[in-house]
């Protein structure tokens, strides 16, 4: 395991555009992609990009070119204590056939501002990305409002949550299509999806034949857009499985291409909907689009973030924070009778690499992303395929395609799990700083198990009133706290 010194030092980070840490190297090394590959949970690509023993006698330049507002990032020192030697590292086949369609790589743009033109697309297809979703089309050209977005943070951390209020695309569904047939014909082999929303079955059926017409690889339905500005659009369609069926029956009849259908999380569960779905001609599904939500009011104005003159509307959530509730979709749709061997393309909170194996492990065998590219851009393609692809190699995978799905027999039904056994935390004194962090958490919502001496300001463990929850371990600021043993639970 690596030094957490490397780690936290990258979170400080600002993810420069054209680094100048970089620039500043006298010697060609890349101490930025060293940093980008630390900030996303890339440790073993981070290692290739430096070399510890060419930094060594350094004077550091890339320190003192440094753009942080406080002080440099240690960079000389990340690179002893990462070890890094700049050796390439061998990594898994991340290729992968998705609804019939083979794709370079599972990981595509989603259908959003961030696939809205052909430069846009063209640019991250150039730098890796193994498809787009480009944003929605329609015969409807949404009124769109400003500002349209709003982030949620906690403590330190300004990007959570993210909500915007954007609509499908904005430009004439002529221009769209357009921009569709020349990336398909620019970059014939990357995979461009179209996705689609219509008014009416006409119209479905009509845009499905236009995607046809101009050779896209797959068409995904929109059945989910949380805050579409006309009634019947969006998400009033998937939490209505018969209108699900009925509209991928009209677009089956427009094309022959390999149907998606995007489900709406904006109901208790996904399964109707997409049963419903691939029994309107649907070869796939896609989730999850945004969540409903009001992310919080300004005060003392009680305006809603994003205002526009004072008010706002409910409208969609995702970024990180949604990460836990679409693999929740994810998991109840990979396990379910009708749904089993399925595609799914997996979509909500994913940033990193490792975000990503989590949806590969419960059944994707593709990934869409958004959020993380609206806040740090297409460049993290490099970390997503690096990590993932020395994640798999490192843990015996040859290809992506042996490892999805595996993580599905880990979760079971509640009254399956073992209830008769306990792994009490375990206290490193070595690495206790004694905040007492922990015996605050267990005195104020724990059993009280936790004791602090003073002035020692050193926690201690009252076994007898333990229940193993590990509440401790969660709030330890300093990873003093692991996991221990599970043993029997003690008589009471």
């Amino acid at each position: 395991m690596t030094n957490n010194f490397p780690v936290l030092e990258s979170a400080r980070c600002l993810l420069c555009a054209e680094p100048p840490c970089s620039s500043a190297c006298p010697k060609g090394q890349d101490p930025a992609a060293m940093l980008h590959a630390l900030r996303f949970e890339d440790t073993v690509g981070a290692r290739s990009f430096v070399n510890a023993g060419v930094c060594r006698g350094c004077s550091a330049p890339c320190e003192d070119a440094c753009l942080h507002d406080d002080f440099p990032l240690r960079i000389k020192r990340m690179t002893q204590e990462l070890k890094a030697d700049g050796a390439p590292v061998t990594s898994a086949d991340l290729s992968i056939d998705f609804c019939g369609v083979h794709c370079e790589n599972p990981f595509f743009l989603s259908s959003s501002v961030v696939a809205s033109n052909y430069e846009m697309c063209a640019s991250a297809l150039r730098q890796g990305w193994g498809g787009i979703v480009f944003k929605t089309i329609g015969f409807l050209q949404p009124n769109e409002v400003s500002p349209r977005f709003a982030a949620v943070g906690k403590e330190a951390t300004p990007f959570v949550g993210f909500r915007n209020l954007e609509q499908i695309a904005e430009h004439p569904l002529e221009d769209n299509l357009s921009d569709l047939k020349r990336l398909k014909e620019d970059f014939p082999g990357k995979v461009i999806v179209a996705s689609i929303m219509g008014q009416t079955d006409e119209e479905w059926t009509r845009l499905a034949e236009l995607c046809t017409e101009i050779g896209m690889d797959i068409i995904e339905c929109n059945f989910s857009c949380p805050h579409m500005s006309t009634h019947g659009l969006g998400c009033d369609v998937g939490q209505t499985p018969e209108l699900v069926k009925h509209y991928t029956e009209c677009v089956r009849r427009g094309t022959h291409l390999p149907i998606l259908a995007k489900m709406t999380p904006n109901t208790g569960n996904m399964e109707p909907a997409a049963l419903a779905a691939m029994g309107g001609g649907a070869d796939g599904i896609a989730a999850i689009n945004t969540i409903k939500s009001i992310t919080g009011l300004e005060l003392p104005s009680l305006a809603p973030p994003p205002h526009i003159r004072g008010k706002s509307s409910v409208s969609g959530y995702s970024g990180k924070a949604v990460k836990p509730i679409a693999l929740r979709f994810i998991h109840d749709m990979a396990v379910h009778p009708g749904l089993k061997g399925i595609p799914i393309s997996g979509m909500g909170g994913i940033e990193t690499w490792r975000d990503a194996a989590e949806f590969f492990a419960l059944g994707c065998t593709n990934i869409q992303i958004t959020t993380a590219v609206m806040q740090y851009g297409y460049s993290i393609i490099d970390e997503l395929i690096s990590g993932l692809g020395h994640y798999l190699t490192e843990n015996g995978y040859g290809s992506l395609s042996e490892f999805c799905g595996t993580g599905l027999d880990h979760l079971i039904s509640p009254d399956e799990l073992d209830r008769d056994t306990i792994s009490y935390p375990s206290f490193d004194r070595s690495s206790c700083v004694g905040c007492g962090r922990c015996y605050i958490s267990c005195r104020d919502a724990g059993h009280q198990a936790i004791s602090f001496s003073r002035p020692a300001r050193r926690p201690a463990l009252n076994g007898p009133l333990c229940v193993g929850c590990h509440l401790c371990r969660l709030v330890c600021p300093s990873g003093a706290i692991r996991e221990g043993r599970r043993v029997p639970k003690p008589r009471r």
